[in-house]
């Protein structure tokens, strides 16, 4: 299989600037955030070398947050076992943190008193806030937080380091007041940095800063979440937010404290239970091709901080097995599959949350001819090889993306711990 380059960044922009109420019959107080997805692949070709880079950086994201729970919790999280062994195998000294790479979500924020705003990343993988001090080194092109400037700004007197792979953020902890459309997180903790490593330098990392969507028990700086503060504050209508994910312009939007009944099939509206609260984590509960049951009962986190179906190599092998034409190739952690483009829609998946099944579509599935002119085409399910083991995966459970996730609205319930999925309308 033949490894190609330049495949360009996808960029989704969270428009808060634009937000707006949702239809009549949820409440006041409700906003909804149109979604737009920005596309700049001018090859026509996956670049497997930053597909893999934006991979290695999810599991990076996991094994930081697993290793956050554990530190916040006094146990070890469930499904980190082998994770965290692989780390202690690479005794690198550096524990990762949170994924940037081929797709971001990115949205703007006001920050302290007067306000000053700050476009950032939103993952609902992860749970920490973090921004550029007007301190921080190598962060020209970033507009940066200036504490002396707020009044409501407070130095928590905690000097913190976030480790993302080969990069990092290193600062000091400050709590001040965060304004997401409109709602307030009152004396939000958030890691204001004076260091940003040259893999979060601009233009290769678009937005300013993160913010995670996850529960405080992920979070590095023992801290709630930006949305876990303002749902606390009980402002929301409902403790929920929910998103549709498309890659059609004007077609996407992030909606805060309720959901949108006009895009999707109120019918369909199944939800799943949060088996561990920490991660948005719950059972999948199969997943399956033409009928066929490749896996089962299987550990899942709903993840919009990632474009891709991620599982372990044992199960990912399961599903692509017998497909005639198909192909595996893998570099550093992660393997990586092909299917012969012109019957690549034949092998769709579909997963089952709370006894519904939800079919991923061809346009989704299909990232892509894996180079120029090549008739075989990358499937949006890779899996994690072995490290240092040939007997070890080091993920037990599926990251389930934007492969999944564009063809569902999706519903997070913080009030009811609990995942809703449904029907596009």
């Amino acid at each position: 299989m033949k490894i190609s380059s330049l495949f360009t960044s996808l960029l989704v922009l969270v428009s808060i600037a634009a937000a707006s109420p949702v239809p009549n019959g949820h409440g006041e107080g409700v906003i909804r955030f149109p979604l737009t997805r920005k596309s700049a692949d001018v090859a026509g070709h996956v670049d497997m070398s930053a597909l893999n880079a934006q991979l290695i950086r999810v599991l990076n994201k996991y094994r930081q947050t697993f290793s956050a729970f554990e530190a916040n919790t006094g146990s070890a999280h469930p499904l980190s076992g082998k994770m965290m062994s692989s780390i202690r195998k690479r005794d690198d000294g550096v524990v990762p943190l949170i994924n940037e790479g081929a797709e971001l979500w990115y949205g703007e924020i006001d920050v302290g008193t007067p306000k000053q705003k700050f476009n950032v990343s939103i993952d609902s993988g992860s749970t920490d806030l973090f921004l550029p001090s007007i301190y921080c080194i190598d962060c020209a092109g970033h507009k940066m937080y200036n504490a002396a400037q707020s009044s409501t700004a407070k130095d928590e007197g905690n000097i913190a380091e976030l480790s993302y792979g080969e990069g990092e953020v290193e600062g000091n902890e400050y709590s001040d007041d965060v304004f997401l459309g409109g709602y307030e997180a009152p004396n939000q903790i958030f890691l204001a940095a004076s260091s940003y490593s040259v893999e979060f330098a601009y233009p290769d990392f678009q937005p300013d800063g993160l913010v995670g969507f996850a529960f405080e028990k992920l979070s590095a700086l023992g801290a709630k979440s930006v949305f876990e503060t303002i749902s606390d504050s009980g402002v929301l209508p409902e403790s929920v937010f929910s998103v549709k994910l498309s890659s059609t312009s004007g077609e996407s939007e992030l909606c805060i404290g309720a959901t949108n009944p006009y895009l999707y099939v109120e019918d369909t509206l199944t939800y799943t239970a949060v088996t561990e609260e920490g991660y948005w984590q719950v059972n999948l509960e199969a997943v399956s091709r033409n009928g066929s049951t490749v896996a089962s009962n299987s550990a899942s986190i709903i993840d919009t901080g990632t474009t891709y179906i991620i599982t372990s190599d044992g199960a990912a092998e399961a599903y692509y097995k017998d497909i005639p034409g198909s192909s595996n190739s893998t570099q550093e952690d992660m393997t990586y599959y092909t299917i012969p483009c012109d019957t690549i829609g034949s092998y769709t998946p579909t997963l089952t949350f709370g006894g519904r099944g939800f079919n991923v579509s061809e346009d989704t599935f299909n990232l892509g001819p894996e180079s120029d002119g090549s008739s075989d085409c990358v499937g949006g399910i890779a899996g994690t090889s072995s490290v240092g083991d040939p007997h070890l995966s080091v993920l037990d459970f599926w990251v389930v993306g934007g492969v999944f996730l564009q063809n569902v609205y999706t519903v997070f319930d913080n009030g009811n711990l609990r995942v809703g999925f449904a029907e596009l309308a």
